[in-house]
């Protein structure tokens, strides 16, 4: 049966017989078989590869069937219940640690988090293949602290039953993330996404500060220009292009208020015709040190068609407002790290039901929680040789032993508790 091998012995002569199995059996399943699922399951492996290699060595291995009824009775209900449970432990983490802030910094209300959400949207082929609306996309925020601090560890996953539209689905899954921070009584200092109108509006009507992502203003503004200097008369666009990435990254995160942030955005346009004064009194000289070059055919010539182009592109009245809007503090950068992972422990090029992603989602947060805080451990301490392997992750030995010390002597009580989660209707027929 699967991994699980067992020999019954009898000899003719003397009619000694004897029994030996391979591994312990519980009822009728082999544990080791339950075990190897959900090592694969736990680790975000695949079954078909790994039935792949085993098929390869001419090594036994269960069927797919057995690794999804083992899923669907034992796995899944375990990680739904670890994660409600430790959903609830980082909250009050959350809770104890606003406070302790607003009480250090004598200012704010009490409970109160920064938070960076972003959309990650389903492919459309993958949207067919699951046949679930709320697969049109799933939405993450992550509760921040400043850069000089670690940041929390805590992941709010919203799925959006029934909306139809990315849009549509961001707004969704960010109305019940500021809900359930709302129910835990945590309530949101500011939060940071990229400049979707539809959430800049949501965001306005519930009166929540908002600020941009600079990664997502820097990369659309970088496209135009790159279009730009395709053109002849604009080659110096390219030469200045890196230069012009990094001004929006130091307008944003070296200023303190909106108009602050303009000014200094605005004073790239003299920088750029090698003029270093600017009439905004907010930043009157530019900061660099007074060593420019002399040649002029690294700066743009007054009333070129060059510097025509560019000062239309920078100065657009769009671009000036979301430069004031840029987050001078906190960056929605570890979400990037926290998509890579979803890419690992739901591939968009595999079919999953909804169950399965939500679990799987799960999984990639509980990753990406036990390594921030593995993270943030080493950051605070000094050692003298280089760690040599990767720890085993704590999130998975925890697992295990919740799904054979509990979960698989009673399953019903977790089972119960999946069945709970609704479960959006197909968008097609099976």
């Amino acid at each position: 049966m699967g991994t699980f091998v067992h020999f019954s012995q009898l000899c003719p002569s003397c009619d000694y017989s004897r029994k030996w199995e391979s591994q312990p059996v519980a009822g009728s399943t082999p544990l080791g078989n339950l075990q190897m699922s959900a090592a694969i399951y736990f680790t975000g492996g695949s079954f078909s590869q790994v039935e792949k290699v085993c098929r390869a060595m001419n090594l036994q291995v269960f069927q797919s069937d057995t690794f999804r009824r083992h899923a669907r009775m034992f796995l899944e209900p375990a990680i739904n219940h670890k994660w409600k449970r430790d959903q609830q432990v980082l909250m009050e983490r959350l809770r104890v640690r606003a406070a302790w802030r607003w009480r250090a910094d004598e200012g704010g209300p009490a409970g109160t988090v920064r938070e960076a959400g972003q959309l990650h949207p389903d492919a459309p082929e993958q949207q067919q293949r699951h046949r679930h609306p709320a697969h049109s996309g799933n939405a993450r925020s992550v509760p921040t602290e400043s850069k000089s601090r670690s940041r929390d560890c805590l992941w709010l996953s919203s799925q959006s039953a029934g909306v139809s539209g990315s849009s549509h689905v961001e707004t969704e899954a960010l109305r019940r993330g500021l809900d359930l921070l709302q129910v835990n009584r945590l309530s949101v200092d500011h939060i940071v996404t990229d400049r979707r109108t539809r959430v800049q509006k949501y965001l306005r009507e519930r009166n929540v500060c908002h600020y941009y992502n600079i990664q997502h203003l820097e990369k659309g503004l970088s496209r135009k220009l790159k279009k730009l200097a395709k053109s002849k008369e604009c080659l110096l666009v390219r030469r200045w292009l890196p230069s012009i990435r990094n001004h929006v990254y130091w307008s944003a995160t070296t200023s303190t208020s909106a108009p602050e942030k303009v000014a200094k955005w605005k004073s790239l346009v003299n920088h750029i015709q090698n003029v270093h004064t600017h009439d905004d009194p907010l930043f009157p000289t530019c900061a660099h040190p007074n060593r420019v070059s002399v040649d002029p055919s690294k700066w743009f010539q007054p009333d070129s068609v060059a510097l025509h182009k560019l000062k239309k592109l920078l100065l657009n009245k769009r671009i000036l407002a979301d430069v004031g809007k840029l987050s001078h503090d906190h960056q929605a950068s570890s979400l990037e790290r926290f998509h890579r992972l979803v890419c690992h422990f739901a591939p968009k090029n595999v079919a999953f039901p909804f169950v399965g992603v939500l679990c799987r989602l799960y999984l990639a947060a509980m990753h990406f929680n036990e390594d921030a805080e593995r993270h943030k451990e080493r950051s605070s301490e000094v050692t003298a040789e280089p760690q040599q392997s990767e720890p085993k992750p704590k999130y998975v030995s925890e697992l295990m032993k919740l799904l054979f010390e509990e979960v698989f002597k009673e399953p019903s009580t977790y089972v119960d508790e999946l069945k709970r989660i609704p479960v959006p209707a197909d968008l097609s027929p099976v």
